[in-house]
């Protein structure tokens, strides 16, 4: 069977198209491209860098949350950069949340981001636990 469920956290904000939060299948959590938008606001962070980075991270956080996974459940990070010199920066606050073993990455440079304003994306996989009701 090729069952799908859908993940949505009212934390996180809303896709910007026709598209999920996220979505469960085959044992596994894909959650969409995360931006530094703050859901409460509805705006994209603009204070710094790092704190539009660590809003990424906050509301990957929120959606893996939902589906009631951590941090520890991700296995593949995938992220988009309009500037590979934020790479640094990038790499600081992704090892805040992350630690050994630590999941496969990649990261590009992409000429642009969806939002205006965005510099950073963050698309996250997370193996689901075998204990969840989900």
């Amino acid at each position: 069977m090729n069952k799908r469920i859908t993940v949505q956290s009212p934390k996180a904000p809303p896709a910007l198209g026709p598209y999920s939060q996220a979505v469960i299948a085959g044992g596994f959590l894909y959650i969409s491209g995360q931006l530094g938008i703050d859901a409460a606001a509805g705006a994209l962070v603009e204070t710094s860098k790092e704190e539009q980075i660590q809003q990424i991270f906050r509301n990957v956080g929120y959606i893996l949350e939902e589906a009631g996974c951590s941090f520890d459940n991700v296995v593949k990070c995938t992220g988009f950069l309009t500037d590979m010199n934020d790479f640094p920066l990038f790499n600081m606050v992704y090892s805040r949340y992350f630690d050994a073993p630590f999941p496969a990455r990649s990261v590009f440079e992409v000429s642009a981001l969806p939002k205006k304003g965005a510099f950073a994306e963050l698309e996250v996989i997370a193996k689901m636990t075998d204990n969840l009701s989900i």
